[in-house]
Formats: structure tokens, C-alpha cells, sequence
């Protein structure tokens, strides 16, 4: 079977046949899918591995004969990890091509950005790369999501650096956006369960690598480990001045968003004594059959790709699209979509499970952490 990939770009027009969809299309041709994430910029892997998942999952569905006969076709467009562009791309995706539903987000910001657009659209805002508490509490009928949230995350640091390092200073690296602010949010709440605060903190801006202000408030408080919401990019540059600074030995603890393959090629050799937590499991634990599967569908429709957490998190996201819309009887329709992923509830992907309700739209909640350097490793597997 011919497999029709369409990769649509800013700077690109690529032409297909029109779909014309009502509020709540049913689907006759192709299901075609949107996606705004970065492409370009300092946050470009975290939108390529993403994107790279996706495709991978949707060449393997379409080779197995699609969703009956139906074709999966991806569009994805750049928004360069900023919410004007976010939107732009949205709408356009929503008013002109006319999708069925978004996919693959990246990033809080640009997700609230267009959180009004998918609420009045009433389309499905899919796996979106992000953590965020809003995408999740207050409930939204039409935003699915696959990952736990940041707030969980930052449960489980504060629980590995009080609980079992018996770390008592503690301070805050984040990115002055509303992804920053959520995973400040998470470690305060998380701190203040135990009757702590953060020692200290600071910030730098989005799409920059100006960390040095931020490096200064939170050094002259001489945390013991520093928690830090932020792209690879900016982190690395942040984990190399501090430790070129300090001398001392700090920890320095990532959430998931970070991107933990490219945060270690950032980091070289100063990616000892940081930390990672995740949300999928390991892209290298071939035990799991999952796994095997990406791998087998990397090799073959992604090869030029990087093997990641981001790209299984793709992966996995466009895994369980085509499962639900396997599962819909009758004619694809967003509305009969959602219900469907409520009603069958469980979906067990091959050693991945995930679990949804009427009133939980999130698949997982496992959460495990990993350091970086010399290798990607469970922290449970280090003795």
C-alpha cells in the first residue's frame, strides 16, 4: 500500500484533495491531523523528535491497512515555541485544512495560547507535549492528554531529594512563561507539604539562553539542588555556568519537558549529578513490546531520527489515536472519538498501559527519574 506522508511547513504549500468537515465532521476520506510545535529554535528538537514519534506511528498504522481503510495524514506545521505563531497555525489548521483533530503540541505557552480556540472548536487537543495543571484541572471534554503533569513530577523530586537525599536547601531555575510558572508552582506546593520553601530563585527568558541574572539569585542562597523548568538549551548553559561557578556538589533537577537526550549532548561531561524525571517509559528497555515496535517503526519510517523520550512520547500518542479510532464504530466523528476513549477506558498498547474515564482524560501517571551522565540510567538501577 502507497503511504501518503504530507509534511506541511510555513514556508511550504503542499496540495491534497479538500475535506470538507462540519462542527462535528464525519470522516469519509483520509483523517487528517494538525500539529503546531517548534521546528525551529532552541526548543526545535523537543517539535522534530515529537514529530518524528507521530510519523513513525502512522506509517506503521497506514502499512497495516490505516483505520479500515482509512489513511492517518499529519500536518505539522512550526511555531517556533511561540504563542502568536501557536495560534496562527491553529486557526489556519482548523479553518483551512480543516483537521479532525490537534496533535503533539509543544509547550505550555503555546498551549494556552490556543486553549480558547480549542474550547470554542469543541476539536480534540491531543497528547500535548506539556505537563501544565490548566490542560488538566479544571476538566476540558475535548483535551486528551498522555503524559502526568508537572505537578506530579515535582512531587516525585521533592520526594527523592527531602525524602531519600535528605536535601533541606532548595532553589528554583524557570523560564518567565506560563511553563515556568507551573513547574515553580509544583515544587512550592510540593515543598510546602513538608513544611519547606525554596531557599531561592530565578528565571530567564523564553526562546533565550540569558541565564546569568537567574544564576546569580539563586547562587548567593548556596542551594544544595536547584530545580530547573526549562528548555535543554537554556538548562545546559545554566548546569555549566553554576558548576563553573560553585565548585560544589548540587544536584540539579529537570522535569520531563527538558529533553533528557538533548539536555546529555548539551551537557558533554558537565552532565554529572543531574537529574531527569520521566513520564514514558525508557526508548531503550526493549523488554517492553512496545518498545520493540517503536524501535521497528523508528528504523524503518524515522531512521534519520533521533531514538528519544520525546520521539516515544510521539510515538506512543499516535499509537493510541489509532487504537481509538480503531475502537469507534461506525463513522469517525470527534464527538463519537471522545466517547469512545471513555467508554473502552483501558488500552493496553503492548506492555504501556493507559487508562481513561468520563471525568479523566489523562492515560498515565508513572513518574521515575533518571541521571544523565555517563549514561542514561534509572536511578533505581544505580547502586
Amino acid at each position: 500500500m502507497r503511504i501518503y506522508l504530507f509534511f506541511l511547513f510555513i514556508s511550504t504549500v503542499i496540495l491534497f484533495p479538500s475535506i470538507t468537515l462540519s462542527t462535528d465532521p464525519k470522516i469519509p476520506g483520509p483523517i487528517v491531523l494538525g500539529q503546531s510545535c517548534a521546528l525551529s529554535g532552541p526548543a526545535k528538537n523537543l517539535g522534530l523528535e515529537m514529530r518524528a514519534g507521530l510519523l513513525a506511528a502512522f506509517s506503521q498504522i497506514n502499512d497495516n491497512g490505516g483505520i479500515r481503510g482509512q489513511e492517518i495524514i499529519l500536518l505539522s506545521r512550526d511555531d517556533g515555541y511561540e504563542p502568536d505563531r501557536a495560534v496562527k497555525n491553529t486557526n489556519s489548521l482548523i479553518n483551512d485544512d480543516q483537521v479532525f483533530a490537534l496533535i503533539g503540541a509543544v509547550g505550555t505557552p503555546t498551549s494556552m495560547a490556543v486553549a480558547p480556540i480549542i474550547n470554542d472548536s469543541r476539536i480534540p487537543f491531543f497528547a500535548p507535549f506539556t505537563g501544565a495543571e490548566f490542560l488538566r484541572n479544571p476538566f476540558q471534554k475535548y483535551v486528551i492528554n498522555v503524559r502526568a503533569s508537572y505537578f506530579q513530577e515535582m512531587e516525585k523530586l521533592a520526594s527523592y531529594l527531602i525524602d531519600q537525599r535528605k536535601v533541606s536547601r532548595i532553589a528554583c531555575f524557570y523560564q518567565n512563561d506560563s511553563y515556568g510558572f507551573a513547574g515553580l508552582k509544583g515544587i512550592e506546593i510540593a515543598l510546602a507539604k513538608r513544611g519547606m520553601k525554596l531557599v531561592s530563585k530565578g528565571s530567564y527568558e523564553r526562546n533565550t539562553v540569558a541565564v546569568m541574572g537567574g544564576l546569580k539569585d539563586i547562587c548567593r542562597e548556596k542551594p544544595e539542588a536547584i530545580v530547573l523548568v526549562g528548555a535543554y538549551s537554556a538548562c545546559a548553559e545554566f548546569i555549566k555556568l553554576s558548576k563553573n561557578r560553585s565548585g560544589g556538589k548540587v544536584l540539579y533537577c529537570n522535569i520531563s519537558f527538558v529533553g533528557t537526550e538533548s539536555l546529555q549532548e548539551a551537557l558533554g561531561g558537565y552532565g554529572e549529578d543531574v537529574i531527569v524525571s520521566q513520564v514514558v517509559p525508557s526508548p531503550y528497555d526493549v523488554e517492553i513490546p512496545l518498545i520493540q515496535e517503536f524501535l521497528k517503526a523508528m528504523k524503518k519510517y524515522q531512521h534519520d531520527s533521533a531514538i528519544s523520550f520525546t520521539s516515544l512520547e510521539g510515538y506512543i500518542a499516535g499509537t493510541l489515536f489509532g487504537e481509538i479510532a480503531l475502537a469507534v464504530k461506525g463513522e469517525i466523528t470527534r464527538k463519537k472519538f471522545v466517547a469512545t476513549m471513555e467508554s473502552v477506558a483501558h488500552f493496553d498498547l503492548g506492555g504501556v498501559v493507559l487508562q481513561f474515564g468520563p471525568d479523566d482524560h489523562q492515560g498515565m501517571d508513572a513518574i521515575y527519574l533518571t541521571k544523565i551522565y555517563p549514561a542514561i540510567q534509572k536511578l533505581q538501577d544505580v547502586p
